[in-house]
């Protein structure tokens, strides 16, 4: 017998002043067995830090045809392109080729994570966007992520401040192309 998913509710009062974003969201998130902590804080902070009318989360972890964020038009195109982790080369080269924009969140080395790409094709490598977080930033949150969490975020001038259930932390967005 699976195991399924475990259900986390997260109650967000977010405040991008870099995107003049102010909304206050709230977000049932299934995390998958297999998905670690860190995975799912990255995702959910990434969903946050991309907020736009049409956005969404992916089918999961286990799903192939999209990604694990994504932001799709009044039509159902997909427009913005997110994924999470270190993902292959073939995943960014699809979403690359469909949508207008294409990043990566990574809660891991990011220098790491971009060697992995090297000499593998990717569409419109150079407009590809790895963001990460100042290490131990997202490993920090995701130890004071429960099953129902309250998350403040507010970003200025590509500085990240998170409140996780009351504890405040913070840290610089590291955004860089892989061109």
């Amino acid at each position: 017998m699976a195991i399924g998913a475990t259900v986390h509710t997260f109650e967000i009062d977010l405040a991008d002043v870099d995107r003049n974003v102010y909304e206050t969201l709230s977000l049932r998130v299934a995390r998958h067995p297999s998905e670690t902590a860190a995975y799912m804080t990255t995702r959910v902070l990434a969903y946050c830090l991309e907020h736009a009318d049409g956005i969404r989360f992916g089918e999961g972890i286990s799903g192939t045809e999209e990604p694990a964020v994504m932001v799709r038009d009044l039509t159902g195109r997909i427009t913005v392109w997110i994924e999470i982790g270190a993902p292959e080369a073939e995943r960014l080269h699809r979403g690359s080729r469909l949508a207008d924009r294409t990043a990566v969140y990574t809660h891991r080395d990011p220098g790491k994570v971009a060697a992995q790409w090297d000499g593998k094709r990717i569409h419109r490598r150079e407009d590809v966007e790895l963001i990460s977080f100042d290490p131990g930033f997202i490993e920090a949150a995701s130890e004071l992520v429960e099953r129902r969490t309250t998350l403040t975020v507010s970003v200025t001038d590509a500085h990240v401040y998170l409140e996780v259930n009351g504890v405040a932390m913070d840290s610089a967005r590291h955004i860089r192309t892989l061109g």
